[in-house]
């Protein structure tokens, strides 16, 4: 029988998940660790049969089922995804969209257009820190963030501000298979990826950052179950997301 191919988001992040099923599940499963978007990519490639991917893509996929109760979200701020400028909100009139993630920029946008109500131009990012000339804005979003807090006059963490703007949590990717998956499959991978918590200690102390808080962001800010609630978000997310894309 075939093994699975998984895509996995290779940010500090997920890694609780990659210590779940790096190498453990390496007999069952084909896994690759890719950047957001092109996890999301490959699953709408129909090349892998489940990623972790951003929740603006489940609506682009043919088949998407979200197949697992873990998640990667935050209830407020979630301190790795932000957008940042050395203007105020008001002032900023273009903000350089962050390639890594749709789901992030597709949120940034949702708070321009009914939470922040201001006028942009949006244009592509190619490099990770731009210079910025006044009125201009970036979505920043992963581990690069990380070295980049402090440094500027507007920092909005865009968890935060969709909690502010909604109160609900903020899902920012979810798993997704475009094909059916036999339940002992199904059962095979969710343990793989609950084993991974049993780990979450080691996964901070190999990956400690004297930067950066690596243990808060992983116990506090970032939360992996994929509740009712969290579920209610991913639909408003996307309903807000179709508004914005018919206009």
């Amino acid at each position: 029988m075939p093994k699975l191919k998984i895509s996995i988001v290779s940010y500090l992040n997920s890694k609780v998940f990659v210590k779940g099923l790096i190498p453990d599940a390496n007999a069952e499963f084909d896994i690759s660790l890719d950047i957001p978007s092109v996890c999301a990519t490959k699953l709408q490639n129909n090349t892998i049969d489940i990623g972790l991917i951003p929740v603006a893509m489940i609506p682009n996929i043919p088949n998407a089922t979200i197949i697992s109760d873990y998640c990667i979200s935050a209830t407020g701020a979630v301190n790795s995804v932000f957008l940042l400028s050395n203007s105020e909100i008001k002032d900023i009139h273009t903000i350089y969209l962050d390639v890594h993630s749709r789901t992030s920029n597709a949120l940034c946008k949702i708070l321009v257009k009914e939470y922040w109500n201001i006028n942009v131009e949006y244009r592509n990012r190619t490099e990770d820190i731009i210079s910025l000339n006044p009125g201009e804005a970036f979505v920043l979003i992963g581990d690069r963030t990380f070295d980049q807090i402090g440094k500027y006059l507007t920092q909005l963490d865009l968890s935060e501000e969709w909690f502010k703007y909604t109160n609900l949590p903020f899902v920012f990717a979810a798993w997704v298979a475009n094909k059916p998956i036999t339940d002992s499959e199904l059962l095979s991978f969710n343990e793989y990826l609950k084993n991974g918590f049993n780990h979450l200690n080691e996964v901070i102390e190999e990956n400690y950052l004297d930067y950066f808080d690596v243990e808060d962001y992983l116990k506090s800010k970032i939360e992996y179950n994929l509740t009712e609630q969290k579920q209610k978000a991913i639909n408003l997310f996307l309903e807000k997301l179709s508004s914005t894309r018919a206009n």
